[in-house]
């Protein structure tokens, strides 16, 4: 129940963890790791529209970094994680994205930013990752995670 009720908080840490500048550097203020207890989880995000390339450039470098990680877990990831893309925009003009991931790898964080962080240690690169992902993004709408009750694929 108190990861249901934190499941927005966990969004918001997923897509932009608190920050701070110290040293030029970027660094994380005590970001919790998002993880998620059911079978598959369902974020959905929306991207300005001038910024979709951005954000679609951002998750391959996710999928990227996942698979050249030396955790067998983010490879694990990579394999599960889609994001996919409504065809019609918002009212508002924003892009609609969800992240599905199917299934989930229990333990593992989805924090993307993390996930970039990994594969830099560079303050000014992972500066430069932040901004972009912080100006592509228009607004978290939710999600959670789910646990199969019914699957049509199986009799």
């Amino acid at each position: 129940m108190r990861r249901l009720s934190g499941l927005l908080l966990a969004g918001a840490i997923m897509l932009l963890p608190a920050f701070s500048q110290g040293h030029g550097g970027v660094r994380a203020q005590a970001a919790q790791a998002l993880t998620f207890d059911g079978d598959t989880a369902i974020l959905t995000v929306t991207i300005k529209p001038d910024k979709t390339a951005d954000f679609e450039q951002i998750m391959a470098d996710v999928r990227t970094a996942l698979m050249k990680s030396e955790k067998p877990e983010r490879k694990q990831q990579a394999a599960g994680w889609k994001v996919v893309k409504s065809a019609t925009p918002m009212k508002d003009g924003t892009i609609v994205y969800m992240h599905v991931i199917d299934p989930v790898v229990k333990g593992a964080d989805y924090t993307i930013l993390a996930i970039l962080y990994e594969a830099t240690s560079d303050p000014a690169a992972q500066r430069a990752i932040f901004e972009k992902y912080r100006d592509a993004f228009a607004a978290s709408l939710g999600g959670g995670a789910f646990t199969t009750v019914v699957d049509l694929s199986k009799p």
